[in-house]
């Protein structure tokens, strides 16, 4: 089975929040289509979507076009949503409508960093466990006392709901998914052709 992975763009996100994901993922895909030749049995497909066709401003001033828009993205099984500065993302009320409906038709969706609080305002983190950046979970408990916020954990995997901390641990969640969706050897041998040191450390229920 191949997984869609659709991970969301807006201006000024974190880099490294949507680039390891991405790399995970990639590096996964290539990893195991060198045991499988037919390209139909590759684990993951993963894209990028912004709201529209324009490029987006990261973090840093690097530019970035995303490859799909809200309303040309094929169907998403994984969702990430990555972080960044987010004020203005959390006042985009289409933007938080299109992640509602996205994530309750995905198989499950993930935050890294700050996109936690998207999530958060999109109301699907209510009742549940979550993480996010250290600088920012203080602000996470005020904005949304209906979520249970973990300290000192890489990710917390709730089921359907999945959240990193800070920025690279952003990679750490998404081995986490690859052993996951696929299997702890792929997990593994994804980890060693990135020359990542994986720290296979979150809260799983």
């Amino acid at each position: 089975m191949t997984h869609n992975i659709g991970i969301y763009l807006f201006d000024k996100v974190e880099v490294l929040d949507f680039a390891g994901p991405f790399e995970v993922f990639t590096t996964a895909r290539r990893v195991h289509l060198r045991q499988q030749a037919e390209p139909e049995a590759a684990p993951f497909n993963v894209f990028t979507i912004g709201k529209d066709n324009g490029p987006v401003q990261a973090r840093g001033e690097l530019t970035i076009l995303p490859r799909y828009n809200f309303d040309t993205h094929p169907q998403v099984n994984i969702l990430i949503i990555p972080g960044g500065i987010v004020s203005d993302e959390l006042e985009n009320e289409t933007a938080i409508k299109w992640i509602d409906k996205c994530a309750h038709s995905a198989k499950l969706t993930a935050s890294i960093c700050t996109g936690a609080f998207l999530l958060a305002k999109a109301g699907l983190l209510n009742g549940k466990q979550a993480t996010t950046h250290w600088e920012d979970l203080g602000e996470l408990r005020v904005m949304f006392p209906q979520i249970e916020v973990i300290e000192g954990t890489r990710w917390v995997d709730t089921g359907q709901i999945v959240s990193a901390a800070g920025i690279s641990a952003g990679i750490d969640m998404s081995l986490h998914l690859v052993e996951r969706l696929v299997s702890k050897d792929l997990a593994v041998r994804t980890a060693r052709q990135m020359e990542f040191d994986w720290q296979d450390s979150g809260v799983y229920q």
